[in-house]
């Protein structure tokens, strides 16, 4: 593969008039959100709200502008999602986790592109330039190149750039929760049947250091309370995550292959930062808070601090039958 593939975070070009994907000019649109999955959960006229809390859009208003070629693929991706979707955990479960990978990053880079044309118009109104630093231009570039194995011959080999984990879950019937931070490219999706939880850009790291924990999940049908106490766990992690992925890109004649490169600790510094119990009380608490829960319930004296994923004690999973609140 000689050429370049379109990389918007190079120029900063977003644009209506270019395929978010493929850069190649256009009138067409999609959503940001799958139609199926808006139209099944009633959602598109809800608002959501942009990181600074000023601005905010109905679901069904977000739209990426997109070449015939990029909506075809991804109505084709959301065929298999669906199919899957329909068998529960088991169908979801048994899907790649590329798909996954790409259905869901469709959603977190459609929440990142309106993000930047945010930021892109705030500064322009006050005569700024739009600017990003290098770290996040590299970070974004190579998430949407990955997310370009859609349309093209790009392959991911050896270890994948993300960690993907789906479960069996139990809500009421008919709720959809999802929770994003576009910025540090994760994702979590729940419905009753299943949840799962996507760290798109992580090389892993953040699966393996929960494994023990998601080894004591498997076989039980997690409640919601336990699913966002995960989700807390996950974001965290990727918050003291200390070193930055790095990405084996070989460009050949017949494609792009990607590998994620192992991270190492090197010398005294961990891969994670030290986990602070008052910061992680805090975000578990925005969390928790539609069950009243609060940090001072988390945080009390002399006491662990409050989990229903694991008995603070003997470190046992918690049993989800054995949580007394509302799913």
């Amino acid at each position: 593969m000689t050429q370049t593939l379109f990389n918007p975070f190079k120029d900063l070009i977003f644009d209506e008039h270019f395929c978010f994907l493929s850069g190649v000019l256009t009138t067409e649109t999609m959503t940001v959100f799958p139609q199926w999955l808006m139209d099944h959960f009633k959602f598109g006229d809800e608002r959501i709200e942009m990181m600074d809390k000023t601005k905010s859009y109905t679901y069904a208003d977000l739209k990426l502008p997109c070449s015939s070629e990029v909506k075809y693929a991804f109505d084709e991706l959301n065929i298999k999602i669906q199919a899957a979707y329909k068998n529960g955990f088991e169908g979801m479960k048994a899907l790649n986790q590329e798909l996954l990978f790409q259905w869901t990053g469709r959603m977190v880079y459609g929440l990142l592109y309106y993000e930047m044309l945010y930021e892109r118009d705030r500064l322009l109104r006050q005569g700024e330039e739009f600017e990003l630093s290098t770290a996040l231009r590299e970070r974004f570039g190579r998430f949407h190149l990955m997310l370009q194995s859609l349309i093209e011959p790009i392959s991911f080999v050896g270890k994948k750039p993300w960690s993907i984990v789906v479960f069996p879950l139990k809500y009421s019937a008919d709720i959809f929760s999802y929770r994003d931070d576009a910025i540090n490219l994760m994702f979590s999706f729940g419905v009753n049947g299943f949840g799962f939880i996507a760290c798109l850009q992580d090389n892993g790291v953040i699966g393996e250091k929960e494994k023990e924990l998601l080894d004591k999940m498997k076989g039980c049908v997690l409640h919601p309370i336990q699913f966002e106490e995960l989700y807390a766990r996950f974001h965290y992690l990727d918050y003291i995550l200390q070193y930055k992925p790095e990405y084996k890109i070989e460009n050949e004649d017949d494609g792009i292959t990607i590998e994620a490169l192992p991270i190492e600790a090197v010398s005294n510094k961990p891969i994670f930062g030290f986990w602070d119990e008052d910061i992680f009380a805090q975000l578990l608490a925005n969390y928790w808070q539609v069950y009243g829960i609060e940090r001072e319930d988390i945080l009390k004296f002399q006491k662990p601090p409050l989990s229903f994923l694991e008995n603070p004690y003997t470190k046992d999973f918690i049993n989800p039958e054995s949580i007394d609140l509302p799913f």
